[in-house]
């Protein structure tokens, strides 16, 4: 395929390309990119907040080019402090493999295996003598490290930055120096850390990887960017029903955003989406069930989908029980509605359960609890309905 073409499927849904001039030269002289992916072990599951960044990666294999996916397992024995307001904890070399060990499945749901490069960036970076690393510093300013919008905020509120959170970005920039790489990709919370593989690409005499950032998705609070920590991702292995019913608790505003970013839809069917929701011609939440079913499809098949779609239609618009309950025997004959959701597991603590009932999130057989005084009286079994999606069924022995 023609660069100029390649380059117009490339820049679909980025958020910013660093630079474009450069890619062109790229695609031209190149038919196989090196295009890099720093992989971050703290988490075990990819989420649909990662995939944004492996189908992009996938865009760039579909079109003849090779992903190298660089698992940071040297690094992630610093931490990240990218975005964090104080330093972030550092991992072991335990974790990071026991993190690792069902990484490569999950990424062949979205990736080439045949066009993809997986590697751990403690290969080089742990071969570094105290004289190679001396050296690598000295390519790289203190002043231009501390202008990190995350170091300056810590320093003006006299909280600490850490040596080895100085020596991150300089390490992260050095695999693309390690890789090769022609292009690397990353959101756009990472791009210092990029624009730091650039400059040391240069100075290693290396023709600078071009950058492209792709936006933050939300994760299901629409707040706060997907992140397991925040326990608002939709995991990429999770349940054709999990991952229904988590896409449709989206807010609304992020419905036209993840047919962008988390879907295969094409360009026309996402702006007719956006322009009809806009006009008040289709519902939102028809809209968000259409992009609830492509993601399950995605992950999992056509039927599945549909299973998934048609059991949410039955339990959220019919009101009707789902097919398959979770049962719980229980000896009282009777408990406190506080006591029950804790000691089933509904509710991780006394006071998750006060809040959740006060904001109107439990059910017994149908009917909302409001008083967190309620008495659960088992003389037959019971349905309690915990929030959209917990169905628990309570049996006395």
């Amino acid at each position: 395929m023609k660069s100029e073409k390649q380059l117009q499927i490339i820049k679909t849904n980025i958020a910013e390309v660093i630079s474009e001039e450069e890619l062109i030269k790229k695609l031209k002289k190149k038919k196989n990119l090196r295009i890099k992916l720093g992989i971050d072990p703290s988490a075990p599951e990819i989420h649909l907040g990662i995939s944004v960044q492996l189908r992009k990666l996938r865009q760039f294999q579909d079109l003849g080019h090779t992903a190298v996916l660089v698992v940071g397992d040297f690094t992630g024995m610093i931490g990240d402090p990218s975005g964090a307001s104080k330093t972030r904890p550092k991992l072991t070399k335990q974790q990071v493999k026991k993190n690792m060990a069902k990484y490569k499945t999950q990424i062949f749901k979205i990736l080439d295996p045949q066009r993809t490069e997986f590697t751990y960036n403690s290969k080089w970076l742990g071969a570094l003598t105290m004289y190679d690393f001396i050296e690598l510093a000295s390519k790289y300013t203190v002043a231009r490290i501390l202008e990190r919008d995350d170091f300056s905020q810590r320093l003006k509120e006299g909280l600490p930055v850490y040596m080895h959170e100085i020596i991150y970005p300089l390490c992260q920039g050095y695999d693309s120096v390690a890789i090769k790489a022609d292009v690397e990709i990353g959101g756009t919370d990472q791009k210092f850390n990029l624009l730091v593989g650039r400059e040391l690409m240069r100075e290693f005499k290396m023709v600078p990887q071009v950058i492209i950032m792709l936006p933050i998705l939300e994760g299901t609070d629409g707040v706060r960017k997907m992140s397991k920590s925040f326990d608002n991702y939709i995991g990429i292995t999770e349940s054709a029903k999990q991952m229904f019913g988590k896409v449709m608790s989206l807010p609304d505003e992020l419905i036209v955003k993840y047919f962008k970013l988390a879907t295969d839809a094409f360009p026309h069917t996402v702006e007719e989406y956006r322009t009809t929701m806009h006009e008040g011609s289709i519902n939102p939440r028809d809209a968000k069930f259409e992009l609830a079913k492509t993601i399950v499809r995605m992950y999992h098949s056509a039927k599945a989908a549909q299973k998934a779609a048609d059991e949410f239609e039955k339990v959220f618009t019919k009101k009707e029980l789902p097919k398959q309950i979770k049962e719980f025997k229980i000896k009282s004959k009777e408990l406190n509605i506080i006591d029950l959701l804790v000691k089933t597991g509904l509710m991780s603590s006394r006071g998750e359960a006060k809040r959740k009932i006060r904001e109107g999130a439990i059910d017994i057989d149908g009917k909302r609890v409001n008083d967190i005084n309620y008495i659960v009286k088992f003389k037959k079994p019971v349905i309690v309905r915990a929030g959209k999606h917990r169905f628990l069924k309570i049996v006395q022995k």
